[in-house]
């Protein structure tokens, strides 16, 4: 006997049990094999509207088309009543027992994503059926064993007429849009107020990035005004928050490395000396010094006029080879280092990391390009504007790259 198994015999042979607002979902043994049902609760079955209401989704169940729809048929009491709804065949269990059971799903890479990606399709189709879900708790979504995809068996619409909606939904009315528990005007925003609720529950499990919790502070909006008017603009404005923030990223890396020229500037140039100037002496006969015969000579300076032209032909082939050599060297070490806050998952982290690992980087292609422009015997200079402009390309190229990965 496994653990399902063991823990299935202590409750009554029910595995997998969750309270939707309609019944008690769970999976049970019969004839050696196990399958799900919701047993409706008796006293709901004691109402003509909900009796009424439930026939009425149990005929259109059957017309649902979504690979995020669970199907099932209703099993009638001798009354005529129907008594219990036998599910389709997988093992299916709510999101609250998979939290449960693994709460480091949520950790996943596209656990978050793709529930409400998914929650966003389903309910989509719904809306263009005049269907509304209202309900998104942790209790009520359900999710496949295995691959966890979100599965939706019942939907609230079909209840609307019942007279207490908070005694309905149970612990579940937080997951409800105000309106709807006050029988004011429903309509597509219900729902985004739900899946906001149920999104949130999710994220107890583990921290809220940036851009869902300013897409759910407004889903979740008491009144229905201030909410996005469909699911599906609720999942683009996350996609949106998300591409802003990756930007917003990207410009900030652009920032950095667009300082770096100064701080190359800064570092590698000398400060100018303070010259103190004072009035000249009355007598100075050398207002031009080269009229006084002063020669660059006389002071050990070599003049480029007194160099042959194959000699000067011969300093200025010198000087492009080891340009050249510089160029092509700290043109590789830039893409190395540069791909250290150009890529996906750096992207990602939190400011403080990208913060330390940009300084970083300035740090390391600092001291690269001090000691190949020594080796190439470049002037700080030359070396610093060469290495600007490398950068400056590399940046643009992996940027690009990124855009184009996206």
């Amino acid at each position: 006997m496994n653990y399902e198994e063991m823990l299935a015999a202590k409750n009554e042979g029910k595995q997998n049990r969750t309270l939707l607002p309609i019944g008690e979902y769970y999976r049970i043994q019969t004839d050696g094999k196990y399958h799900a049902v919701v047993r409706i609760h008796q006293e709901l079955n004691s109402s003509i509207v909900f009796s009424g209401a439930l026939k009425k989704e149990c005929e259109r169940n059957k017309t649902l088309i979504n690979r995020y729809q669970l199907h099932f048929t209703p099993v009638m009491n001798e009354n005529g009543e129907v008594e219990q709804l036998d599910v389709e065949n997988g093992v299916f269990l709510s999101m609250e027992q998979l939290l449960t059971e693994n709460p480091a799903v949520v950790a996943e890479k596209g656990f978050i994503d793709n529930t409400l990606k998914a929650l966003v399709d389903i309910t989509t189709y719904l809306h263009s059926q005049g269907i509304r879900h209202v309900c998104y708790s942790p209790k009520t979504v359900m999710v496949r064993r295995g691959d966890h995809a979100v599965m939706l068996l019942s939907h609230g619409s079909y209840y609307m007429a019942m007279n207490d909606q908070r005694g309905f939904y149970g612990d579940d009315a937080v997951y409800v849009a105000p309106e709807v528990l006050d029988h004011g005007t429903i309509d597509d925003r219900c729902d985004v107020y739900s899946i906001g609720k149920f999104m949130e529950a999710i994220f107890l499990h583990a921290g809220m990035s940036v851009e869902y919790r300013k897409a759910m502070k407004k889903a979740t909006s008491e009144k229905p005004e201030d909410r996005y008017d469909t699911p599906l603009a609720l999942l683009k404005a996350v996609q949106s928050n998300r591409s802003m923030m990756r930007t917003g990223m990207l410009l900030a890396a652009a920032v950095v490395v667009a300082l770096i020229a100064f701080e190359i500037y800064s570092e590698l140039v000398p400060e100018p000396t303070q010259v103190e100037f004072v009035k000249p002496a009355p007598r100075q006969a050398t207002d031009d010094l080269l009229d006084d015969g002063f020669k660059p000579e006389d002071l050990g300076v070599v003049s480029a006029d007194s160099l042959s032209e194959e000699d000067l032909e011969t300093q200025r082939m010198y000087r492009a080879k080891a340009e050249e050599i510089f160029r092509k060297n700290y043109e590789k070490e830039a893409d190395r280092i540069l791909s250290k806050i150009y890529n996906k998952d750096y992207m990602n982290t939190t400011e403080k990391q990208f913060a330390a690992q940009s300084q970083s980087t300035i740090e390391e292609l600092m001291k690269v390009q001090q000691k190949m422009g020594q080796e190439a015997s470049l002037t700080p200079e030359r070396a610093q504007l060469i290495a600007s402009e490398i950068i400056e390309r590399v940046t643009n190229e992996k940027k690009k790259q990124m855009k184009n990965n996206k």
